[in-house]
């Protein structure tokens, strides 16, 4: 965090030597009228010393001048708040903030004056017990005092210290970078930064508790501990294959060591970070200072800053966390996330906002339930809600991402992708229906045992498992209080029906059924799949996963609940529209297949439409005027008819 200061904010550091006098703007941190109760009290307790202390708050005073538009800025830097207009501003101005920053100016001065009453009257300390005190802010002060002694050891200490401390809040370190001289500048600057991101990140992981992970999160955690960077590199292969024949995978962390090695401690904290009990131990040992130092050095891996907002992110899930995570800096990260062109980077740093945003959002959004729409504060009254749920290796974004650009511009030429969309629902649907709430879930699915994370990791496979965990994350989120409409892709339809009978059976969850207005299912193999069966007979794939297994043709499991769902489907009149692919998909080099023919395809119930894409492109639309996407819009559209207007 210093070494951030010193790059970037020193360069603001107006190089002031702390004196009695300072130009237009500067105020005095301690005026007479401010310390008459401070002298009460000393007087009381120690009259034989007043005389001293009158003496040492009057050097106070001539010693510590500081400029208060600067710690203003830096104080609520943090915060979004509204322009005022300008016949309007000096009044806001002198009625709000400058009160702000007095009873800052206020608190750092009592605090001053207690840690110094505290080093000379140790009988003082009964005193200030019952003061409000922040031990890091008054620990700043302390150290900011010393480094302009005159004396050089104090001095060289006290920049040491400062140089160690990683737990302050990010307005305190760009504070001490507006007063500071050009001498502690220098210093802290030249001194070494103790531990390095990747073993900050192994103190932490080292720090939390173990209990209420699972064993996955406890193996990889275990590990990230145990291992360095170095016998990482050297022992690509034996501890890290799953039964000693199948492809390690941590190979990869070897061709960038240090920054795989951050993004596998990362992956670990994410798992921790879902762990309410655990979320207060990793700001308690300053994981929100560190994760900021992470993200500043990572500043060109997205998959690194995605994971650590999606940490910060679940961390919001806790109120009593939010003004930590302000204090650190990461409404302003996040306020600048949400503007990246990369749809992914955006919608994680808007999940976290919304987190935090309880004023004016009253769902929360667990890991892995993304707001696709609407990302920010809005006057359009949101009246029901979409959400799209990918399949077998889908994730919440790539799923549903306009057709490739490669093929786009095989067909058209390179003009048919000036308009081309990471994500068609939120930039075509949430264009086309604003009054739509538009989420996208996400979960974990592998096509074979050996892309597992971890080898106990099968039994959180099954649509059973799978089912039951999105439900409780859809209810934190609010779904079910609209009217509703489910879109999935291949698996993600199994999942869905497989979710509205689990919820017929929970009274709790009435309400999403009964607000289910509309299904659409995109080559959803109701009836099976026979790439379940090649996964068994070719080495490509090589050991099928449950989920695999499940999708087998004409399977028991797959019969009993398409028989259910169709009895409570057609006793609750979803509307129901389903997408067939007609044209083969390349898995691989050696196979090609129609994953989901159209007889599998086929519901029993409401329209099926064969289209004539693969498995994989079937619901990534060409563009917007295209086909697929007007029926599938005319669809969502029919089936809120009587909720959004249009």
């Amino acid at each position: 965090m210093w070494r951030r200061m010193s790059v970037a904010a020193l360069r603001l550091i107006r190089c002031r030597r702390l004196s009695t006098a300072g130009p237009p703007g500067v105020k005095k941190v301690l005026q007479w009228k401010n310390l008459r109760k401070f002298a009460k009290v000393t007087g009381a307790v120690v009259l034989g010393g007043c005389l001293f202390i009158t003496y040492e708050v009057e050097a106070l005073d001539k010693a510590v001048t500081i400029d208060t538009h600067a710690i203003l800025k830096e104080k609520y830097k943090s915060y979004i708040y509204l322009r005022a207009t300008p016949s309007d501003e000096k009044e806001n101005l002198a009625a709000g903030l400058t009160h702000k920053a007095r009873r800052e100016l206020h608190k750092a001065a009592r605090r001053f004056l207690e840690i110094s009453s505290r080093l000379l009257l140790q009988s003082l300390d009964e005193h200030f017990s019952h003061v409000d005190v922040d031990p890091h802010e008054v620990a700043l002060w302390v150290l900011l005092k010393r480094t302009q002694s005159a004396n050089k050891a104090i001095r060289l200490q006290a920049v040491q210290e400062l140089a160690e401390n990683h737990h302050w809040h990010d307005y305190q370190y760009q504070t001490a970078a507006q007063v500071i001289d050009q001498r502690t500048a220098v210093g802290l600057a030249r001194t070494p930064q103790g531990l390095s991101v990747e073993d900050g990140l192994r103190q932490l992981l080292g720090s939390l508790p173990q209990s209420e992970v699972d064993k996955c999160v406890q193996y990889f955690t275990s590990l990230a501990l145990r291992e360095s960077t170095q016998s990482m590199a050297a022992q690509r292969g034996g501890l890290w294959c799953f039964g000693g024949d199948g492809l390690p995978y941590a190979q990869s962390l070897t061709s960038v060591p240090s920054e795989k090695v951050e993004s596998f401690c990362l992956q670990a904290l994410v798992q921790h970070s879902k762990v309410q009990s655990h979320c207060d131990h990793i700001v308690a040992n300053g994981g929100l200072q560190l994760l900021q130092r992470v993200y500043q050095l990572r500043r060109d891996s997205l998959k690194i800053q995605r994971n650590i907002v999606r940490i910060i992110g679940n961390l919001a899930l806790n109120e009593s966390i939010h003004q930590a995570i302000a204090q650190s800096g990461w409404v302003s990260v996040l306020a600048e996330m949400t503007q990246s062109p990369h749809v992914m980077q955006a919608s994680h740093a808007a999940r976290a906002l919304a987190n935090l945003d309880r004023e004016a959002v009253k769902e929360k959004y667990p890991d892995g339930v993304y707001i696709l729409h609407p990302q920010t504060r809005g006057n359009q009254p949101i009246k029901a809600d979409v959400l799209f749920i990918h399949g077998i290796l889908g994730a919440a974004f790539k799923t549903w991402r306009q057709k490739d650009r490669m093929m786009l511009e095989e067909e058209g030429g390179p003009d048919s992708t000036d308009d081309y969309t990471e994500c068609w629902p939120k930039s075509w649907l949430a264009t086309d229906c604003p009054n739509l709430r538009v989420l996208s879930v996400e979960y974990d699915s592998h096509l074979s045992d050996w892309m597992a994370k971890c080898p106990a990791e099968n039994q959180r496979k099954s649509l059973a498992y799978r089912s039951q965990e999105l439900l409780k994350k859809l209810k934190l989120a609010g779904v079910g209080e609209r009217p509703v409409v489910w879109v999935a892709h291949s698996m993600g339809g199994l999942l869905v029906k497989k979710m509205l009978l689990d919820a017929s059976e929970d009274p709790d969850m009435h309400g999403l059924l009964e607000n289910t207005k509309g299904i659409m299912f995109y080559s959803v193999p109701h009836h099976g799949t026979f790439m379940a069966e090649y996964s068994v007979n070719v080495r490509y794939l090589l050991f099928p996963s449950i989920e695999v297994r499940e999708l087998c043709k004409d399977s028991p499991a797959l019969r009993n609940l398409n028989e259910n769902f169709l009895n409570m489907a057609k006793e609750k009149e979803f509307k129901v529209l389903s997408f067939a692919e007609t044209l083969p998909t390349n898995i691989g080099p050696m196979i090609k297949i129609l994953v989901v023919p159209t007889q599998s395809a086929n519901l029993g119930i409401g329209e099926l439409i064969e289209v004539d894409v693969d498995h994989l492109n079937i619901c990534k639309p060409e563009k917007k005027d295209s086909f697929l996407y007007k029926r599938s819009l005319q669809f969502i559209q029919e089936a809120l008819q009587n909720y959004i207007s249009h």
